[in-house]
């Protein structure tokens, strides 16, 4: 009798041939497929907040470490996602100071903002979309509430360019569900197959100008080659989605809040866009900072309005008044990050939580904006899938990298990296349920 076949353990996608100094990737074969090929397990997804003058860091942090620790005044908030959050002291970049010009190194990590020569690198949020592919309409979506757009971002290219964040809640809601007609969804094929044509013609110069460089020239001219084959394969994608229906949703187009003084209001519309973002399958990467550095005088509740500028508020100088000022704003914002992750556990996809597929961040690059301390940042993660209920400390004289934590969190998105920025590996403490 002939012995039954027994399927050997499948190979990874991602197997390549090596030898000879050559690497060249597999094509899709059948022994890369298991036997009892299991229906996809729906996406994981980041959405990232920060408040770019952080938080009053007493009322923020625990006092003790891991899962018995007291609740904070401001945590307090969160007392219902206890178990579905961790809370981190003792984090920073590396290397990264200078007060309020940190703010653009929050997902970047680069050292020596806005000094002589400083050029930023990529951010998390693009080096994620760039390892994941465009597998949404957008590989991510950077937001933003009353912010310096020319000047603040949380999202970097490569180069070190800054990306624009999106402020209106309704040229979002347009972007991402409504369908233009055939007149204007072939105009916007037509410009991109327009600069597709200009990058071919600028490949064809640059190998002619390449043939009489030296060797060291040669190696700059190629980087900047695979750059531009690299847009040019995303403008190829960005015409296949110009192709494809916007996906539909029963929420009705926002109203614009324009008004800086309703930063809470503004606050609050741009974390629901975020979330139909990700619930739409927009997109699976979503950036939003609060620009809390320019926001005016502003509303702190239905009854009161704040005395000076946030940013005055920030250098409080221990005053009474201030301090209980941004206590009112501090509360504000967890009311909001409360709301948001009540909506994501509200949420199912396929059986579970959208909590469960979504790691929700919340921190800031400034650790004490009234003395304008760039370490001990105020650190929150919740949601993701990972064993949360607890508070990781590390040690405050001597932080360790908060790109750690950003590992850890590629990772879970099934993004196969085991560096990133200033990291020295996965951050300890936190685990996978």
């Amino acid at each position: 009798m002939k012995a039954p076949h027994v399927a050997a353990r499948p190979l990874p996608r991602r197997t390549l041939l090596r030898g000879a100094g050559v690497t060249l990737a597999l094509p899709a074969l059948e022994c890369m497929t298991p036997l009892f090929a299991k229906t996809p397990a729906p996406p994981r997804r980041m959405l990232i907040i920060s408040n770019n003058l952080g938080v009053l860091p007493k009322f923020f942090f625990p006092v003790a470490a891991g899962r018995d620790y007291e609740t904070s005044p401001y945590l307090t908030a969160l007392a219902d996602f206890r178990d579905d959050l961790t809370v981190f002291s003792g984090l920073s970049h590396p290397g990264v100071s200078g007060g309020h010009s940190a703010d653009n190194c929050l997902l970047t990590a680069a050292r020596g903002a806005f000094k002589s020569g400083f050029r930023n690198s990529i951010s998390l949020d693009q080096f994620a979309s760039e390892k994941l592919g465009q597998v949404t309409r957008f590989p991510a979506l950077n937001l933003g509430v009353n912010i310096d757009k020319g000047n603040r971002s949380l999202s970097w290219t490569r180069d070190g360019v800054l990306l624009p964040a999106e402020d209106s809640a309704p040229k979002l809601y347009e972007r991402m569900f409504v369908q233009g007609d055939k007149e204007s969804v072939a105009r916007q094929i037509h410009r991109l197959e327009s600069r597709g044509s200009i990058l071919d013609t600028l490949l064809d110069e640059t190998k002619r100008f390449s043939r009489d460089l030296g060797s060291d020239d040669k190696v700059r001219l190629d980087q900047y080659v695979t750059s531009v084959r690299e847009v040019e394969e995303r403008m190829q994608t960005a015409r296949a989605w110009e192709t494809r229906p916007k996906p539909t949703t029963a929420e009705p187009p926002p109203a614009d809040i324009q008004d800086k003084k309703l930063f809470f209001e503004k606050f609050d519309l741009m974390l629901a866009m975020a979330q139909l973002a990700l619930e739409s399958d927009s997109t699976r990467i979503v950036t939003l900072m609060a620009d809390a550095f320019v926001t005016p005088v502003l509303k702190l509740n239905e009854n009161e309005t704040s005395t000076e500028t946030y940013h005055g508020l920030s250098h409080h100088g221990q005053a009474e008044e201030k301090v209980r000022q941004l206590q009112e704003i501090d509360r504000q914002q967890m009311k909001l990050l409360n709301k948001t992750l009540s909506n994501l556990a509200a949420k199912k996809e396929s059986g579970e939580r959208l909590l469960d597929r979504t790691m929700v961040f919340y921190g800031s690059s400034m650790g004490d904006a009234n003395i304008h301390d760039n370490t001990n940042l105020p650190i929150l993660l919740a949601g993701g899938g990972f064993r949360h209920g607890q508070h990781i400390v590390f040690r405050r004289d001597n932080n360790a990298p908060l790109c750690n934590l950003f590992v850890s969190m590629m990772q879970r998105m099934g993004i196969e990296t085991e560096s990133f920025a200033s990291s020295t590996g996965r951050v300890s403490g936190l685990e996978m349920s």
